[in-house]
């Protein structure tokens, strides 16, 4: 498939994935205030669940191989879910705590900043043929 394309059914996916965690956010920040940082990683992990099924099914579905589908999932949390949830968390404690810019707009940002090294790591590791 071409790249162009993949990118862009990986921004797809990654948009409904925004729309997750930013509403498990919202959520999670309504029904048990606490801290910031522990909402956001339990919202970057339901992201991240989701994402996956929509990637082995949509973006990256002609790069099915004879690895376990929880092979996948592992290098799936391994690449994109330290990116998003390191890259977040630093992200947002700058954002929130130094800059003061409220929670959704901060993460927001977040999410942009790690999805370039997101879309790299599914796309030649993840992901990969044969891998």
């Amino acid at each position: 498939m071409n790249t162009l394309i993949r990118w862009g059914k990986f921004n797809l996916v990654g948009v409904m994935g925004m729309v997750v965690q930013l509403a498990a956010l919202t959520l999670i920040d309504r029904c048990a205030p606490g801290h910031y940082l522990f909402a956001t990683a339990a919202a970057i992990e339901l992201a991240l669940l989701h994402n996956f099924v929509w990637h082995i099914r949509y973006t990256w579905h002609d790069r099915r191989d004879s690895s376990a589908l929880w092979i996948q999932c592992v290098r799936f949390h391994l690449s994109n879910g330290l990116v998003s949830l390191v890259g977040n968390l630093a992200i947002m404690r700058i954002l929130v705590d130094e800059a003061h810019m409220l929670l959704l707009p901060a993460n927001m940002i977040a999410i942009l900043v790690c999805s370039i090294v997101n879309f790299y790591l599914g796309d030649r590791w993840a992901f990969a043929g044969g891998a």
